[in-house]
């Protein structure tokens, strides 16, 4: 049996961001774990091993941020063939974690969710 040591409370940052896009809603996930998902999809979770916050993001966007970024994102072995990154718990700058999401949740929103989006923050 795998062994599952989280601490919810680490995931609050990164949900509370992740709420702010349309059609963000709090959820459940494996083993428990707290997550974020727009239209059924995941979008981000904390991991069930405490240690990072795996999010959606398509292969290209993801290579980016795993060069642009090493210290505060990287790929295990099992997410390679899923198009996501994974961000360790600590350190991780707000501005950087915001941009990430964002572009997450393009990913997965419906043209008009992004569109509505677009309109609020313009």
């Amino acid at each position: 049996m795998k062994k599952v040591n989280f601490n919810s409370a680490d995931f609050e940052p990164v949900k509370k961001i992740a709420l702010i896009f349309p059609g963000a809603e709090e959820s459940v996930s494996h083993e428990g774990t707290p997550s974020v998902k727009v239209r059924g999809k995941l979008m981000c979770r904390l991991h069930d091993s405490g240690e990072f916050i795996p999010i959606h993001l398509d292969f290209d966007i993801r290579d980016q941020y795993l060069d642009s970024h090493p210290e505060i994102f990287h790929l295990p072995d099992h997410f390679k063939a899923y198009p996501y990154i994974c961000m360790w718990i600590h350190p991780y700058n707000q501005q950087l974690l915001k941009e990430v999401l964002e572009k997450s949740w393009r990913g997965l929103a419906s043209k008009k969710q992004i569109q509505a989006y677009e309109t609020d923050i313009h």
